[in-house]
């Protein structure tokens, strides 16, 4: 996948139209139901993805501007935002949602060139400018998912499925206690290593259900683990 952050609006175009479809769809009982993030309602996790929305354009403007501008005004904030949006009626959230896309494209499109050089405080630390359309697009895809709607990682790129499994598996690797796997990809001989290879478990299956699994989505039921026995336990994703 492109790291062209203007090109890879497209993909972020493309899976927001496919975002509004799912929400379009919810009525106020639906948007109360479970969603998959422990807590949440389907509502909550509608209400995070605008206010992400909102957070990315603060971002875009540090990045543009020089302002030391924050994600978020506080995680307290961040908090409060959602929940007091989790509740609103269908009609709201799909308005917040079209509202907030409209806003990050904007704010993606006034960027010079140079901007897109630039660090940025991000929710987790600081972060390259350029990398905040990925961000984006990954924010919508995987909370698609938790939706538990009827997307699934099956409808994810082949190339959004692939940097995100590497991405995931970097994340786990340079954590406090790396879990040794090998990721195996169905038809290819492509595989990513976790910790350390020698006995390490070979988990194998389609990229995006790898992925899916690795960041905590999935349960793994599509995955084959070689030698026999349970599938390793991923560590916490961000």
């Amino acid at each position: 996948m492109t790291t062209d952050p203007l090109l890879l609006m497209g993909e972020v175009d493309a899976a927001t139209r496919r975002l509004l479809r799912t929400a379009a769809s919810f009525d106020a009982a639906d948007l109360a139901a479970a969603s998959l993030l422990p807590g949440w309602t389907r509502g909550h996790v509608l209400a995070h993805v605008a206010r992400n929305a909102d957070g990315f354009v603060n971002l875009l403007t540090a990045a543009r501007t020089g302002a030391a501008l924050p994600m978020y005004a506080s995680l307290d904030a961040r908090a409060a935002d959602i929940e007091a949006g989790s509740s609103r009626p269908p009609a709201a959230h799909l308005d917040d949602l079209r509202r907030t896309a409209d806003l990050f494209a904007e704010a993606v499109a006034a960027m010079p060139a140079d901007a897109w050089a630039a660090t940025v405080q991000a929710r987790l630390g600081p972060w390259p400018a350029a990398l905040l359309v990925w961000g984006r697009l990954r924010e919508i895809e995987v909370h698609h998912l938790d939706l538990a709607a009827d997307y699934r990682a099956a409808h994810w790129s082949e190339t959004f499925a692939h940097r995100l499994l590497r991405e995931a598996a970097s994340h786990h690797a340079t954590g406090p206690t790396p879990p040794s796997m090998v990721l195996r990809l169905d038809g290819g001989e492509h595989e990513v290593v976790i910790g350390e290879r020698v006995d390490a478990p070979i988990v194998a299956g389609p990229a995006p259900d790898l992925a899916a699994w690795l960041i905590g989505r999935a349960d793994g039921t599509l995955l084959s683990v070689t030698p026999d026995g349970p599938l390793p336990t991923p560590p916490e994703w961000i």
